[in-house]
């Protein structure tokens, strides 16, 4: 061990707070931008919004960043000197004052009744908990009751039940399961009530909410629509559900000893029944949200033009009359230095962010062309690395360039990221991208015969001999696990 000094020469990355800020613009969405300029607008008083004067006057209309400059004094003389004068003269509290008396109480000037602000006029889906809140208050319940019926109406998952099962924590363990007895303890409810307090729940609109499983659920409506113990139909839910979820009806002819058609005209009824009670009502955090698309492709004759989208978007320039003026002040001249510079790096990496995103899409819009002719079955296979060789940047920013970006098409609005899969061999031809391989098999399952539904190795043959596509049996299942469609099995339709 001894103490010595060594000379070293090495290279390495600064992550300077002005690279820092070029990246995280660059990976914002559209409207993440917006609320970043939003920002900076308050936040410094050298930038804005307003494009200066002398710009106007020479028909500039570029966001570029220049360094300040001196602009001319505006000799304020005459009529305009006079009315600067008289306003600061105003009381402006008093004059506020006196027009708050003479306006008429709940009218406009027009002698109309004032509307409520427009936050009043909004409304938004209704939640499943508040339709059945709003039912609950209209029900005959002690204050005991209505405690214990509000704490599972709070418990109801996205499907509409109550999900009493213990999950799984990240260390290994596993809560334990809840009982009606733990919810009755926790509200002060009599164990033995908290059963038809339940069930009194269970039969508000939609019927079959708070149902703790699938058979619980079909069970509630079926004694609601006047089915007996005796009737197949409960008969099939209480003991023959596996076998109705297979459509395997000759099991449940057999076991049940009854005429198959009776099985047929049973599960056609169970079918009527609402497998999921919190269908029609929309959650607040799963509501459907419009996207503004980032870029705009348009075709022109034989050529697609790539437009970007800056509505909404404001433009920034430096504000330099109020520069100007804060520079004659010697003990501001640090803090105006660095709003400026704050201000030009902020213009520069919106402006190099627009630039970007351009050139990426232009980029897609060259490999994917048949895509943009045809339609997704000619989309070829494209990574990451495809863009970034030719626009000459690194992977990670064309990620980031991608991630939550959207384009408008003649073939829909996309996000960027779509754009990008991975290669399906052929026998004979080029490669095909994956999405068009899921598209194929998704045409396949429309297509066929609901009696007797297509397989998953049956598409994997008509793949490779009609579209020349090997591929194996369980990527077909994944894919159609991925497109939401269920096994041949339970997609099969005998009426």
């Amino acid at each position: 061990m001894e103490i010595k000094q060594q000379l070293r020469l090495s290279q390495q990355l600064v992550m300077t707070p002005q690279l820092q800020q070029a990246i995280r613009l660059l990976q914002l969405s559209r409207l993440e931008v917006i609320e970043e300029i939003r920002k900076e607008l308050d936040n410094n008083p050298m930038l804005s919004e307003d494009e200066p004067e002398a710009r106007r006057g020479a028909g500039e209309v570029s966001a570029e960043p220049k360094e300040p400059r001196e602009v001319p004094e505006v000799d304020r003389t005459g009529d305009r000197k006079q009315t600067e004068r008289a306003t600061r003269e105003v009381d402006w509290e008093k004059f506020l004052e006196n027009r708050t008396l003479q306006q008429p109480t709940g009218q406009s000037r027009g002698g109309f009744e004032e509307l409520p602000p427009i936050e009043q006029n909004l409304t938004k889906p209704r939640s499943l908990q508040d339709h059945l809140l709003w039912q609950l208050q209209m029900s005959d319940f002690n204050e005991t009751e209505r405690r214990f019926a509000e704490l599972v109406i709070g418990n109801l998952d996205e499907r509409g039940y109550l999900d009493l099962v213990g999950v799984d924590r990240p260390d290994g363990t596993r809560t334990p399961d809840i009982t009606m007895e733990d919810i009755a303890r926790e509200t002060g409810l009599h164990a033995d009530d908290a059963p038809l307090v339940l069930e009194m729940i269970q039969n508000f609109d939609p019927i079959g909410v708070a149902a703790r499983d699938l058979r619980e659920c079909l069970m509630i409506q079926a004694r609601a629509a006047g089915f007996a113990a005796t009737d197949p139909e409960v008969e099939i839910i209480q003991n023959h559900l596996h076998h109705l979820e297979k459509h395997n009806y000759q099991a449940i002819s057999r076991e049940m000893r009854i005429p198959i058609e009776d099985v047929y005209e049973a599960a056609k009824l169970i079918q009527a029944f609402e497998s999921r009670p919190a269908r029609n009502f929309s959650d607040q955090d799963e509501r459907t949200i419009g996207i503004t698309p980032d870029v705009y492709v348009i075709k022109d004759g034989e050529q697609f033009i790539v437009i970007d989208n800056d509505r909404g978007v404001q433009r920034l320039f430096i504000n330099e009359s109020l520069t100007k003026r804060l520079l004659k002040d010697p003990s501001a001249k640090e803090f105006v230095g660095e709003k400026l510079r704050n201000a030009q790096w902020l213009i520069r990496a919106i402006e190099q962010r627009r630039k970007t995103i351009i050139r990426v899409a232009e980029c897609i819009v060259e490999k994917q062309r048949d895509f943009f002719e045809k339609g997704v079955a000619y989309l070829k296979p494209m990574i990451l690395r495809d863009v970034a060789e030719s626009v000459g940047m690194h992977e990670s920013t064309i990620s980031r360039v991608t991630t939550n970006k959207y384009m408008h098409t003649p073939q829909g609005l996309f996000e960027l990221k779509y754009f990008f899969n991975s290669s399906i061999r052929r026998v004979a031809n080029e490669d095909i991208a994956s999405e068009s391989v899921k598209q194929a098999i998704k045409k396949l399952i429309d297509e066929e015969d609901k009696a007797n539904p297509i397989s998953d190795q049956a598409i994997v043959e008509v793949l490779e001999k009609q579209e020349g596509i090997k591929i194996a049996r369980r990527t077909v299942a994944k894919y159609r696990e991925m497109l939401g469609i269920l096994a041949s099995s339970k997609r099969k339709r005998l009426f």
